[in-house]
C-alpha cells in the first residue's frame, strides 16, 4: 500500500507536526454528540475540557459542531425517519438554540468565552465575505474566544449547502491557515476494510497521500444522524492537504482522544500534508468554489495546462457546456470527462461557444473585442 508510510517514521512525522500546530480545527459529529435522549453533555463535557487544555497551551482553536438538526429531530420525537428540507430547516432552528445553551453552560463552567458562527457555502465562495469571516475569527482569537461554527441549516437550500460539516470543517481549516484539522466521529480511523464484516481489516495509522486507493477504502457509509461519514472525511483530509495541513480522524465518544493525540499516543488516522502548498487564493478556486460549467479541452490543451502549467486559450478547447458569466468558476475535463482543472474565466460561455477552436488572433474578429488573449489565464487556473 503506497499510499502509508513505516509505524516508526509515521509516528515521528506525526509527533513533529503536532508540536508546532498552532491553530487546529476540531469537527465533531452528530454521532458522537447525541444519544437516544438527545445530546450527550458528557461527550460535550469531556471535549470541552480538552479544547480548553488546548486553549491554555496557547494554540488557538475552533470548533465546528454538528448536531443542530439531531438535537431539534430528538426534542421534537421525529424518531429516525427522513426528513424533507423544511423538516430539516425547522428542527435544525429548534436545535441550534438547544445546541449552543449547553455548549455556553459547559464552557462557561471552564472560563471559556465562545462565540457562534453560522455559514453557508454562498459566505465562502464570495471573495468579500470569505476575507470578512477570516478577519472576524482572527479578532476572535485575539479577544481569547472560542468559535463555534456550524452550518446555517435553517436557511440553507441545496445550492447553498456544503453538504456536510466535515467539508465545512476543511474549508474553515484552510481560510484561516491552520496548521490540523482533526475530525472526531464514531469510529477510530481509517480500516483497510470494514471491521465490521472484515476480521482481517486494520487501523491504518498515517496516511502520506489520499490516492485512489484510499478512497476506495472509505466507502461511502453515512449514519442516521449525520449526513458525512469516512468518505466526507477522507475528501476533507486531501483539502487540507493540498494546503500543506495536516489532518486527523478518531473516535470522539472515547474521552480523552485529543488529549491522547497531543501526548504522543498512537491513536486514530493521521493524514500528512503535501509538501507542494498551493496559494491560497487558488485553493479556495479549486476546491470551495461550485462550477457554473465546463470546458472540454483537446488533448494538446490537456497537456499544456496539467504538465506545462500554461493558460488555457480557445483554440484548445472543444466543448462548452453550461451558461457562465465573466469570472464565474469552470472546470476542465478533458475527452474522457476527467476533471484536469479548475479556473475563472474570462470571457462568458456565450463568447466562449464563438471563438471555440479558434487561434487567440482571431478574437477580436469574432466578437468585436479582445478582453484578454486566454479563456483562463495561469494565474486563475488550478490543476487539479
Amino acid at each position: 500500500m503506497t499510499f502509508q508510510v513505516s509505524k516508526e517514521r509515521g509516528m515521528a512525522l506525526r509527533q513533529a507536526l503536532l508540536a508546532r500546530a498552532k491553530r487546529i480545527v476540531v469537527k465533531v459529529g452528530s454521532a458522537v454528540l447525541t444519544r437516544a435522549d438527545g445530546l450527550n453533555l458528557e461527550v460535550m463535557t469531556s471535549l470541552a475540557q480538552d479544547l480548553c487544555a488546548l486553549i491554555r497551551e496557547g494554540r488557538e482553536v475552533v470548533l465546528v459542531s454538528s448536531g443542530a438538526v439531531a438535537a431539534g429531530r430528538k426534542r421534537l420525537a421525529l424518531g429516525d425517519r427522513a426528513l424533507v428540507m423544511r423538516e430539516k430547516q425547522a428542527a435544525a432552528a429548534l436545535g441550534q438554540v438547544r445546541l449552543m445553551r449547553e455548549y455556553e453552560d459547559i464552557f462557561q463552567n471552564l472560563n471559556q468565552k465562545v462565540a457562534q458562527v453560522l455559514l453557508t457555502h454562498g459566505d465562502l465562495a464570495n471573495r468579500d465575505r470569505y476575507l470578512n469571516i477570516r478577519n472576524a475569527l482572527f479578532t476572535m482569537f485575539d479577544w481569547q474566544i472560542l468559535p463555534i461554527i456550524n452550518e446555517n441549516d435553517t436557511v440553507s437550500v441545496n445550492e447553498l449547502r456544503f453538504g456536510d460539516n466535515d467539508t465545512l470543517a476543511a474549508m474553515t481549516t484552510n481560510m484561516i491557515d491552520a496548521d490540523l484539522l482533526v475530525c472526531l466521529s464514531d469510529v477510530d480511523g481509517l480500516y483497510t476494510g470494514n471491521p465490521a464484516v472484515d476480521p482481517t481489516a486494520q487501523l491504518v495509522a498515517t496516511v502520506a497521500t489520499v490516492d485512489g486507493e484510499v478512497e476506495a477504502m472509505a466507502g461511502h457509509v453515512s449514519g442516521t444522524l449525520g449526513t458525512g461519514g469516512m468518505r466526507s472525511k477522507i475528501m476533507a483530509a486531501r483539502m487540507v492537504s493540498a494546503r500543506g495541513g495536516s489532518s486527523f480522524i478518531g473516535h470522539g465518544r472515547q474521552p480523552g482522544t485529543l488529549r491522547r493525540l497531543f501526548a504522543g499516543e498512537p491513536v486514530g488516522t493521521f493524514f500528512l500534508p503535501q509538501e507542494e502548498k498551493l496559494h491560497s487564493r487558488k485553493h479556495w478556486i479549486a476546491y470551495t468554489l461550485r462550477p457554473k460549467g465546463f470546458l472540454v479541452l483537446d488533448d494538446g490543451a490537456a497537456q499544456a495546462v496539467t504538465a506545462g502549467g500554461k493558460s488555457l486559450l480557445p483554440s484548445g478547447i472543444l466543448e462548452t457546456r453550461g451558461n457562465f458569466r465573466i469570472g464565474d468558476p469552470v472546470h476542465c475535463l478533458d475527452r474522457n470527462e476527467e476533471a484536469l482543472a479548475a479556473g475563472l474565466v474570462n470571457y462568458s460561455s456565450e463568447d466562449i461557444r464563438r471563438i471555440q477552436g479558434m487561434r487567440s488572433n482571431a478574437i477580436r474578429e469574432v466578437l468585436g473585442f479582445m478582453d484578454s488573449e486566454e479563456v483562463i489565464h495561469r494565474d486563475n487556473l488550478v490543476v487539479l
